[in-house]
Order: structure tokens, then C-alpha cells, then sequence
């Protein structure tokens, strides 16, 4: 038993002392026994589950999983404190220090005229703040641990900065075009590991398409979602439609089952 007062309400302080029990001796064994890799995926799920309330606008769910996202850093931060690096103050302190010096806007004499402004300066400044002195320096820091298509985008929005680009969007699909050329012609040499092979190529078609996405103003990962939405809503009727076993149908009777389940969509 621990030394610590239940309340009807806790305020910060309650909740970063709580946090230390949990770890302290005689507080809960799978708390102390954790590592920043063991929870690591936690973490991210935590992350996923808050912006899925975010999208249903669910103020309860909001709350409730914002608050995990809460607990998850200050867990990974009381792993530090106890190793003597740093503390959850520190953390506090750093994220509003780097706040106050990216907007100068705000906290300076710095005058901006609008948001793009903005996001400029911010872009300039956490350059200088990370010493990146080129742009392959800001592309090399872009977290390798984002989903593939988003840290795609990402890249070509710092190239295009630099100047880098394509003159339009209809000019880039030119280029995801020849990747599906070179991709047929990978699958049909039937190589998938060799130098230009099928990994190679479907990684290169798949970037280019979220350049294409990026020049566009669309959010690749979005449009994947909302395409993964689409395919499951219309699967279903395919396999309301369908009278035996999918695997008793051919190639050809497929498609006719898919496009009549396209067709009910529109009618």
C-alpha cells in the first residue's frame, strides 16, 4: 500500500505522483517492469484510438483518450526521471520554449501578414533550431517511422519548397505513369528483391503517387482510408450478390459481379 490520499478530482501534480508510485517499489509490478521499447506500441495505439475520436467528434472519447496519449508521455518521461536524464518538467519546459521561439509573430516584434507567412517562418526557424543546413539535411530528419505514404509527402513538400518540382500536378502523373511502365515490365520478368524489381518499382510508384497527392493539396494517407471505405462498402455487395463461393467464380465473372455492385452505388 502506497502513501497516497484518494481524491474526488486530480489535479497535474496528482497525476505526475501517481505516475511515480506506479513505478516506485510496492506500486504495480507491470508498471516498474516497463521499458520505453516494451510500451513503445502502446503509445501509438493510444495515438490512433485519440484521433479516431477526433474524427467522430466525440467529446467523452476525446477526453478520455487524450488523457492516455497524456499518460503514455509522462510514463515514457518518469522512465527518464528515473534514470536521471531528464523529467517531465523538462519536457514542459522544452515544448514551450520551442513554442515561444517559433512565433515570433506572437512573442516578438516579427510582423506577418498571414498564415502561410506563418508556416513559413516556422519552417526557417526550425531549420536554424535543428542546424539543418540543406535541404536533404530537413529531408534526412523526417521521422522514418511515419506511415510510408505520409513521410512521402512530407519529402516532396520539402523539395518543392526548395524549389524541386514539378511545374503541376498533371506534369507528375506523367511520371507515375512511366513507374507503371517500369512496374508491368518488372512483374513481368518476375523479379520482385533484383535491382529494379517489383519491390523497387512498387516503391517508386507508390512515391510518386503521393508526390502526385502532395501537388494536389490531398492527403495521401486520407485518400488510402477513404479508399479502403469504399472497397469495403462495395465488397459487401459483391458478396450479397454473388450466388456461390467467390472461388467458384472466374476473372471475368468477378469484374461483372464488381461493377454491378459499382452500379447499385449510383442507383
Amino acid at each position: 500500500m502506497v502513501d497516497f490520499q484518494c481524491k474526488r478530482r486530480y489535479n497535474w501534480e496528482d497525476f505526475l505522483e501517481i505516475m511515480r508510485l506506479l513505478r516506485a517499489p510496492g506500486g504495480c509490478p507491470w508498471d516498474a517492469e516497463q521499458t520505453h521499447a516494451s510500451i513503445r506500441r502502446n503509445f501509438l495505439e493510444e495515438t490512433y484510438e485519440a484521433l479516431d475520436a477526433l474524427d467522430r467528434d466525440d467529446p467523452g472519447a476525446m477526453c478520455e483518450e487524450l488523457g492516455d496519449v497524456l499518460m503514455q508521455v509522462a510514463f515514457h518521461a518518469q522512465i527518464e526521471g528515473e534514470r536521471g536524464r531528464f523529467t517531465m518538467e523538462d519536457v514542459v519546459d522544452g515544448v514551450a520554449q520551442k513554442l515561444v521561439y517559433r512565433h515570433p509573430h506572437v512573442f516578438g516584434n516579427t510582423q506577418v501578414e498571414n498564415s502561410a507567412e506563418v508556416l513559413v517562418n516556422w519552417e526557417a526557424l526550425k531549420r536554424k533550431e535543428k542546424s539543418q543546413a540543406t535541404t536533404a539535411d530537413a529531408i534526412e530528419a523526417v521521422p522514418h517511422t511515419l506511415p510510408a505514404l505520409w513521410r512521402a509527402e512530407k519529402i516532396g513538400s520539402k523539395t518543392a519548397k526548395a524549389g524541386f518540382d514539378w511545374d503541376s500536378a498533371l506534369s507528375a502523373l506523367g511520371k507515375l505513369e512511366e513507374e507503371v511502365r517500369e512496374l508491368r515490365e518488372a512483374l513481368e520478368a518476375g523479379e520482385a528483391e533484383a535491382p529494379h524489381g517489383v519491390r523497387e518499382e512498387l516503391g517508386d510508384l507508390l512515391f510518386i503517387t503521393a508526390k502526385v497527392a502532395q501537388m494536389s493539396g490531398v492527403d495521401p494517407e486520407d485518400a488510402l482510408h477513404r479508399a479502403c471505405d469504399k472497397f469495403d462498402s462495395r465488397f459487401r455487395r459483391v458478396e450479397t450478390l454473388a450466388d456461390k463461393p467467390l472461388t467458384a467464380y472466374t476473372e471475368g465473372e468477378l469484374v461483372a459481379l464488381w461493377r454491378a455492385a459499382k452500379e447499385q452505388e449510383t442507383s
